[in-house]
């Protein structure tokens, strides 16, 4: 059997993941002030998300910046498309914008099977 790499693994993430946050820390102990505004406003749209503590993963924190053309963490997919960091994160809430994304990725797949990949990762580690 083959080893996964790092890219692949990433990959699969986010293919997983609707709605995935590349972070350091956990949404209930983030360890950078970036990464807790981030899980604040994620979370103030009262959807379920998945998050990566890229300081328990060195291989994914050395290898995400070059697969996404990201260079910094927080960093948050949508439906398998970068969203960005902290400042747009915070942004689009502001705007409205996340709530609206965040809803209709939420509502996309809440009509996918139980036993989906998509649906198994949710709302936990990665």
């Amino acid at each position: 059997m083959t080893t996964m790499t790092t890219i692949e693994k990433i990959q699969k993430q986010i293919a997983n993941n609707p709605i995935l946050l590349y972070m350091k820390g956990s949404p209930k102990f983030p360890r950078c002030g970036f990464s807790a505004q981030a899980v604040q406003a994620i979370s103030a749209c009262a959807e379920r998300f998945a998050y990566v503590d890229i300081l328990q993963h060195p291989d994914i924190r050395a290898h995400l910046p070059q697969y996404a053309h990201w260079p910094t963490f927080p960093q948050l997919w949508v439906d398998t498309e970068l969203i960005g960091g902290c400042d747009i994160i915070t942004e689009m809430y502001q705007h409205g914008e996340l709530q609206q994304i965040i809803k209709e990725t939420t509502k996309k797949y809440s009509a996918v099977p139980d036993d989906s990949p998509q649906n198994q990762a949710a709302c936990c580690r990665c």
